[in-house]
């Protein structure tokens, strides 16, 4: 075994996995390239966009910045597992109803990075929920409708 390479175990999605991986490599690497998970996306590499947003431990990360030794025993949330059963989650569905996004490649990291507020049990207002999505960034400039689609899902789950 290359004296970069580790054998490490966390879970993704609720599998758990055990994979020979390259400790340079980053979670996003990892996500992507190894497990076929494509909704991170590959933006700035730098941490800057936000479109590799996961959760790691229940907090909102850039999976570009997270490299594979830091994942050991982890449990690491994509947009690919917010569903629980085969109806998608009320964030993904608000984004779909409100036309969240443009282009599209920026929306699973917004999903991700919104997904701590629809947990929450406080009420929202606009600028918060601006605040929390700051680390990302919409290239198209569909914030206007990214922000409808947030304070939506939080609607819909207020009202239930």
């Amino acid at each position: 075994m290359d004296d970069n390479e580790t054998t490490t175990k966390f879970i993704v999605n609720g599998r758990e996995y055990s994979l020979k991986i390259d400790n340079r490599y980053t979670l996003l690497d990892i996500l992507r390239d190894h497990l076929r998970l494509t909704g991170a996306k590959k933006g700035c590499d730098l941490g800057e966009c936000g479109a590799c947003t996961v959760l790691l431990d229940g907090k909102v990360v850039n999976s570009c910045q997270i490299l594979a030794a830091r994942i050991k025993d982890k449990d690491i949330r994509t947009v690919e597992g917010l569903s629980q059963s085969e109806t998608l989650h009320p964030l993904q569905l608000a984004f779909i109803e409100n036309d969240g996004g443009q282009c599209g490649y920026c929306t699973p990291g917004f999903i991700m990075a919104a997904y701590p507020l629809f947990e929450s049990e406080e009420e929202l207002s606009t600028e918060e929920i601006k605040l929390s999505l700051a680390g990302n960034l919409c290239r198209c400039n569909a914030y206007g409708s990214i922000i409808d689609s947030v304070a939506y899902a939080l609607e819909i789950k207020t009202n239930e």
